[in-house]
């Protein structure tokens, strides 16, 4: 958005840069104090937020920009059939914001339903109970990373076992690169620094994943005490050089596009990145069995193994 009065600055003309080869417009905002008023082009169109000029031809615009032949991409639908019954692990502790459900367990209970399937959803501690009660086990059982350790005790062997963060990574299209990442955990020294950064903003509470329980997890894989730095929201940094991996939340607050580029500028850097589902998997020696339902990513595995 640019003052029609003004025109494009410097900055303005910086950011253009960075969009090239993105769909992109620019809204000449203001456009009711200009004498004469340009014609719009492809990328350009002059509007006026106090007389509404232009402001319903703006959306039209930026709807053009919909993906509308793209395919379809689902968060778990694909991996279930119509009549399938999933269950999903739900912790409720003093993390879970009260009242409601966070993004990624809303995203996989809607697919399930748009996919005619039974979501049968319970906390850890009700899981067993569960399970018992089902006259046949579940196609698949979805769990909050937090609890994997303790719900991959008590889902059989035979039942596939995934998590919300895992499902959201492949849906947004960084599970391959986190995968690579997870390895490097392993490798963790003392003198090592590592950033946990989070996209949102959430208040923490005292026993935090991110600053609380990951760390803990970590030290008991290893055997050693690295150097944590936290970062949330829009505090991503740019030089990752001092840090010997990345652990990042599962972006359920980014869309894909941003998740896509924290993702990418890590790994060029040449630092190893991973999110919180993929590094709790590996930590409690689950990963191979939590990407069982996708087996080209259990072939990287084996790979970078």
């Amino acid at each position: 958005v640019v003052d029609a009065a003004t025109g494009l600055s410097a900055q303005d003309r910086d950011l253009l840069r960075l969009l090239e080869g993105k769909p992109h417009l620019i809204a000449y905002n203001k456009a009711d104090l200009l004498e004469t008023v340009p014609e719009e082009t492809e990328n350009a169109i002059y509007v006026s937020a106090k007389t509404g000029r232009n402001i319903n031809a703006l959306k039209e615009k930026l709807g053009k920009f919909a993906k509308k032949d793209a395919p379809e991409k689902r968060v778990i639908a694909d991996l279930v059939e119509s009549g399938d019954r999933v269950v999903l692990v739900i912790p409720v502790d003093e993390s879970a914001p009260k009242g409601r459900l966070i993004l990624p367990q809303q995203l996989v209970l809607r697919d399930l339903l748009d996919a005619h399937c039974t979501a049968i959803c319970c906390r850890p501690q009700e899981l067993k109970a569960t399970l018992s009660a089902m006259a046949e086990p579940p196609k698949l059982v979805v769990t909050d990373s937090q609890a994997f350790g303790a719900v991959a005790r008590d889902v059989p062997e035979d039942i596939t076992l995934t998590s919300f963060s895992i499902l959201m990574a492949r849906y947004k299209g960084v599970l391959p690169l986190l995968i690579r990442g997870a390895a490097k955990l392993g490798n963790l020294c003392d003198t090592d620094t590592i950033l946990i950064s989070e996209g949102c903003t959430h208040h923490r509470q005292c026993n935090d994943i991110g600053t609380v329980k990951l760390p803990g997890w970590i030290r008991d894989f290893t055997g050693a005490s690295p150097k944590c730095e936290f970062t949330s929201g829009g505090a991503f940094p740019e030089d990752f050089s001092k840090y010997a991996v990345v652990l990042h939340c599962g972006g359920c607050m980014l869309n894909a596009e941003e998740m896509q580029s924290r993702m990418k500028r890590v790994a060029a850097s040449g630092t190893p990145v991973v999110n919180y589902g993929v590094a709790i998997a590996h930590l409690h020696g689950i990963l191979r069995r939590s990407l069982s339902p996708f087996p080209e990513l259990l072939k990287l595995l084996d790979t970078e193994a």
